[in-house]
């Protein structure tokens, strides 16, 4: 028999979800895609597989503004095993080395400032970085290493949380970009020990934390007993990731011809930037910017229904 083709719905808004420990965001992404039933979705940048915690999902016409949410600060807690390096920076990855620690809480503490504030961070070759075309990733199971350019990254937070004999528990506060595998590489090399990452736990993405994130548990909980209309509860604002920006709200008139791709005069809005737009019922209708002659160009714009 064929197989009939499951038809998809249209699901707009962000999900944050605790991705598990041993999933791709991409794979994280599908199942709760297949949750949902949703006809269109999309992540906001990779978690690696030992990974876990918090991961926007966006569907619908919130995949419009997943770029936004990929730009914004993170933060994680991890956990470094010293005294052990590995070939992906991390514990999925083949020993390398293994040397005696000898160095304890004073020396990390030292050492700590050291990496706070901007730094210079060599990506990895264990990424999603391309290199003519080509994952860095491949190339390294391939058995390539391919020169990489520092790249300047901001660590805000980097807070020694607890440390336990060759484990050590860091708070990181960082923007986009950070490799927390690299940073834990780099504190190890300075310690004279090595170091790779056991655990990794992403607590923040932009204005989202772990307090608002969805495990994969309750979601197949909720869809068990309800079916994918009853995963909605769990679906946010299209526009939830950008409360940070100024607010503006058009008539009607100017909303008509701003949807129809038309810069308009809006005597509310900001001398320069970007800012959300809802129409004069209050409803979200996408992203714009102020233009030289002061109109509020359209960017992003949400499809009616």
């Amino acid at each position: 028999m064929a197989q009939v083709k499951r038809i998809r719905r249209k699901v707009n808004g962000v999900l944050i979800f605790d991705k598990p420990h041993g999933f791709s965001s991409n794979a994280a992404l599908q199942k709760v895609r297949w949750l949902l039933n949703a006809e269109k979705a999309g992540h906001t940048g990779s978690l690696d597989p030992l990974a876990t915690g918090v991961l926007p999902l966006c569907f619908g016409e919130a995949t419009k503004f997943s770029q936004y949410l990929l730009d914004a600060d993170k933060a994680y807690e991890t956990v470094m095993q010293l005294g052990v390096t590995t070939t992906t920076g991390d514990a999925e990855g083949e020993v390398l080395e293994r040397r005696a620690v000898t160095v304890g809480r004073a020396e990390i503490e030292a050492l700590l400032p050291r990496f706070r504030g901007e730094i210079q961070q060599v990506p990895p070759m264990y990424s999603a970085l391309k290199k003519d075309g080509q994952p860095l990733y491949k190339l390294a199971r391939a058995g390539e290493v391919v020169e990489r350019e520092a790249r300047s990254v901001t660590i805000s937070r980097l807070e020694l949380l607890a440390c336990e004999g060759d484990k050590v528990r860091l708070a990181v506060g960082c923007s986009k970009g950070t490799y927390i595998r690299t940073l834990v590489e780099d504190l190890g090399a300075l310690l004279g020990c090595g170091a790779h990452v056991v655990e990794l736990r992403r607590t923040q993405a932009g204005p989202f934390g772990l307090d608002q994130a969805i495990s994969l548990e309750e979601l197949e909980a909720v869809h068990a007993e309800g079916g994918a209309e009853a995963v909605d509860r769990f679906l946010l604002p299209v526009d939830c990731g950008l409360t940070d920006w100024p607010l503006i709200q058009l008539s009607e008139h100017s909303a008509y011809y701003w949807l129809h791709g038309q810069p308009v005069r809006a005597p509310e809005a900001p001398k320069f930037g970007m800012m959300r737009v809802q129409d004069h019922t209050g409803r979200f209708i996408g992203i714009g910017e102020v233009s030289d002659d002061g109109r509020v160009a359209p960017r992003r714009l949400i499809r009616s229904e």
